[in-house]
């Protein structure tokens, strides 16, 4: 897309713009929480921190591959464009009826209740008022996204540093209350035993909180000098993401030892409240409210763009493919991911279809990345100021894993993977009605 054009993006979006929505949609709710998980299919401290730090190199070459594919396409979109070039119009389609119409609104539904949770309680509301607060957060950030992205992004960056904030203030507390006793992040923990090589299947989890690092991708038609800008914001806000989730798992392990954080249902806010009480409890919840928060923003942001790219296609309602000529944003899209996010928040439906879309979002991160090898075999002579090192390496790792990762869970959870696999299926026949519909309607 060029800037030329009513009907098109402009590029608004810097480097430390592009760092911070990789930051803030990765960072959401899941570090506050997920610790607890992984602890529970470990037996100590050092299995717990491998974890943590091999899902981060993980999800680091998924991002040098993502800097590659966005800077050869930097046009809004991200995985569906990539797939719609080198697969075809079915994959994309798929892709995109499994994630924009389905993970995107649900996962913003998700969080934007466990918004709703922690700001209730951080202003002592009662449960009555968590459907309200959660409703009221994506209208709001509907309301400021129609202004188009440099609105969005001024809203972002506050979150995002309010976010770190709080992992700055919980990483202080934790490492205080080790009084230098640094053994325990190593301890084994003999009150929950795991049988040997068990915790390999904790990786599952840790990936899922690694996830959203694919929404600058989304937002690339609106990055300015994306081929340099796009590898450069996804390098350094993941290894930023990586960082403090270390941190935070080692200020988990040294406030509360590893039995502690197994049995802990907030971990985030055991530790706050071992120094501060009630209080301590009080300010993380705003913290967590504050991220969360931002999470939303983002991914309403990144989906809505996925969404557009689908209607300008053809391949979901035209309307929906309209950009404002004034705001140059997504407007309709916006309001049609916001509307179906709160009628899932009010039907609570949100929960399920998350378990059930979970295995198609990484088979869509493996199927987008596998397109780079089409790319450079197509494109090998394309000029680009980045490219993927060590390819082939990088990319075959990422995606054997991700496959790998995807059979672990057929084999554990193989009703949510069934029916995971079952709706992206369903989406053939719909793509099949909707394109018949299409050169009806054209033709």
């Amino acid at each position: 897309m060029t800037d030329e054009t009513s009907n098109s993006y402009l590029r608004r979006l810097g480097v430390w713009d592009g760092a911070a929505i990789v930051v803030g949609g990765v960072i959401g709710g899941g570090i506050f929480r997920t610790p607890a998980t992984v602890a529970k299919q470990t037996g100590a401290g050092l299995p717990l921190l491998t974890l943590w730090a091999i899902g981060g190199l993980l999800t680091l070459a998924g991002v040098l591959c993502y800097g590659e594919l966005g800077a050869r396409r930097p046009q809004a979109g991200g995985i569906y464009i990539y797939l719609r070039e080198a697969f075809g119009s079915l994959p994309a389609f798929l892709f995109g009826w499994t994630m924009a119409l389905i993970n995107y609104p649900g996962s913003v539904a998700a969080v934007a209740t466990t918004f709703a949770d922690y700001f209730c309680h951080a202003c002592g509301l009662t449960d009555v008022w968590v459907k309200p607060s959660a409703v009221g957060a994506i209208v709001f950030i509907v309301g400021v996204n129609l202004f188009g992205i440099r609105a969005g992004a001024w809203m972002q960056n506050l979150f995002t540093i309010l976010k770190l904030a709080a992992i700055a203030m919980l990483v202080v507390v934790g490492l205080a209350l080790a009084h230098g006793h640094f053994g325990r992040v190593l301890a084994v923990d003999t009150a929950h035993p795991v049988p040997s090589g068990a915790w390999i299947g904790a990786l599952l989890p840790v990936l899922f909180a690694y996830g959203g690092f694919h929404y600058l991708n989304d937002l690339a038609g609106e990055v300015r000098d994306p081929q340099r800008t796009l590898p450069r914001a996804l390098a350094m806000g993941m290894i930023g993401v990586v960082v403090c989730y270390l941190l935070v798992n080692v200020a988990y392990l040294t406030g509360l030892g590893h039995a502690g954080l197994a049995a802990s249902i907030a971990p985030a806010a055991d530790v706050m409240s071992n120094i501060f009480g009630a209080r301590g409890a009080t300010l993380m919840a705003i913290g967590i409210a504050c991220s969360t928060f931002g999470y939303c923003s983002i991914a309403i942001a990144g989906g809505a763009r996925v969404l557009q790219t689908m209607g300008a296609d053809g391949m979901f309602f035209r309307s929906v493919g309209r950009i404002d000529p004034r705001w140059r944003a997504p407007q309709i899209a916006l309001a049609v991911l916001g509307a179906w996010a709160i009628v899932l928040i009010l039907t609570g439906t949100f929960d399920q279809l998350l378990d059930y879309t979970t295995v198609g979002e990484w088979l869509g991160h493996a199927f987008g990345i596998a397109t780079l090898f089409w790319y450079r075999r197509r494109f090998a002579d394309q000029p680009l100021p980045y490219r993927v090192p060590w390819y082939p390496v990088i990319p075959f790792v990422f995606v054997a894993t991700v496959f790998g990762v995807i059979v672990a869970t057929v084999i554990s959870k193989p009703q949510d993977a069934g029916m995971s696999l079952l709706i992206i299926a369903l989406g053939i026949p719909v793509y099949a009605v909707w394109r018949y519909w299409e050169r009806r309607r054209t033709g």
